[in-house]
């Protein structure tokens, strides 16, 4: 079993990869942080119970909790989260940095805009539809093969205008990904 002796360092390398605290994946979890940090050092073995939170909060699989050897398949097990009425589709697998998602906007009527503002920058392409984007004063409507990238400090907000599903491949980084997906 020395492969479980190893998930301690990965847990922990995986949480500063992320920059969050032990109380930040503690709320995530579920798991007290006195375990999280037991965990961590070694000094407790996990179980299946927790593996399970920790990997989904880690957005990485179980098999690359434990280091499982690598079966040599390269593609993308897609992961679907559901948050404000968008579909999301994580395309990046590692934690930390840059994250990759298609985001699917549902067809509805004319959202009512709510400006938010949050740390980082994102980076929508649009791949088919249409995506309304309000920034500060600004009201942008763009179509399949346009191209948006802009700083979230500035009150902004993102919908579909139209009557059919809009699709865009989008990057958050950290902290863009914890406001939409998380």
């Amino acid at each position: 079993m020395d492969e479980l002796a190893m998930v301690g360092p990965r847990l922990r390398a995986l949480r500063q990869e992320r920059d969050i605290t032990l109380r930040d994946l503690s709320e995530e979890t579920g798991i007290s942080v006195s375990t999280l940090s037991r965990l961590e050092s070694g000094q407790r073995r996990p179980t299946l119970e927790q593996l399970l939170p920790l990997a989904r909060a880690h957005r990485v699989s179980l098999d690359e909790l434990v280091d499982a050897p690598a079966t040599g398949d390269p593609r993308v097990q897609l992961r679907t989260t559901r948050r404000h009425g968008r579909t999301y589709l994580q395309l990046t697998r590692r934690p930390g940095g840059l994250q990759a998602y298609k985001i699917v906007f549902p067809a509805r009527p004319r959202d009512a805009v709510a400006l938010a503002t949050h740390e980082g920058y994102e980076w929508m392409y649009v791949l088919s539809g249409q995506l309304r984007l309000v920034i500060g004063d600004r009201d942008l409507l763009l179509g399949a093969g346009e191209v948006v990238e802009f700083d979230t400090r500035q009150p902004h907000w993102v919908g579909n205008p139209g009557p059919h599903p809009t699709e865009v491949l989008a990057l958050f980084g950290p902290q863009g990904e914890r406001m939409h997906v998380r």
